[in-house]
């Protein structure tokens, strides 16, 4: 009789200790009895009964899910490599196991279709300035798809978007191209107000005649400065006259 009551005893401690679970601050655990779903446990020591109940743990920080690099193709039929990823964590630990069976592989999923069609429904231009507005747009589709399943989107980074070789080249040449526009544009510019500042120097040395001649002897004197430099002078005869003047 004391064996059988000390084999009780023994059978009871170790149901118990099989029964009991640890659940982390970022663990929920969704209990279901006799394959029914009961409750969800907080984060805690936790004892689930043996044989008749089971526990789902359920992680509920945010998660990262990187979408695979697929081809995508605009609105005016360019076809673009995309990846992107995306951030998201549950809110609803029981929805999220009983209503869908692997929430992290369709948010991943969902995510690249509503890439393609974003993308598809954009030109090239507008995909290529505008990334975040995409990225904001691909996340309104998939954040009202997946909150029925108690999951909660984030964000969504749109990492990288590679163009076709023959499109890179394109853009390559009509670059090169505007900035030879811009240089021809800013050469003008500058000869115009060249052309403008000697017009100004010009009409100042017309009204005083000595100053031509002395910025004639400024000129020579610089010249000058080279030994090899033959200089010829041309100098007016009343140069005296002009120069008593000046004095004067």
């Amino acid at each position: 009789m004391d064996m059988f009551i000390y084999g009780i005893i023994v059978v009871i401690v170790l149901l118990f200790m099989r029964g009991i679970r640890l659940l982390y601050q970022y663990e929920r655990g969704v209990l279901f009895t006799l394959g029914k779903f009961s409750h969800v446990k907080e984060p805690g020591l936790r004892w689930v009964f043996p044989i008749v109940q089971s526990m789902r743990r359920v992680d509920i920080r945010i998660k990262t899910a990187d979408v695979p690099r697929q081809e995508v193709i605009t609105k005016d039929n360019i076809p673009l490599l995309a990846n992107t990823v995306v951030y998201f964590k549950v809110e609803k630990p029981a929805d999220a196991v009983i209503k869908i069976e692997d929430y992290e592989f369709a948010v991943r999923q969902y995510t690249q279709a509503a890439l393609r069609d974003v993308v598809g429904n954009s030109e090239l231009d507008f995909v290529l300035t505008e990334r975040e507005k995409i990225a904001s747009s691909i996340k309104q589709i998939v954040d009202a798809e997946t909150s029925d399943w108690g999951v909660d989107i984030e964000s969504i980074k749109i990492q990288e978007i590679e163009l076709p070789a023959e499109m890179k080249r394109a853009m390559a040449k009509q670059a090169e191209a505007e900035r030879e526009r811009r240089a021809v544009i800013i050469a003008a510019e500058g000869e115009l107000k060249a052309s403008e500042n000697l017009s100004k120097a010009a009409e100042n040395l017309a009204r005083n005649p000595l100053a031509i001649q002395l910025r004639t002897l400024q000129t020579i004197r610089d010249i000058a400065a080279d030994p090899s430099e033959k200089i010829v002078l041309f100098l007016p005869s009343d140069i005296g006259e002009m120069a008593k003047k000046f004095i004067k």
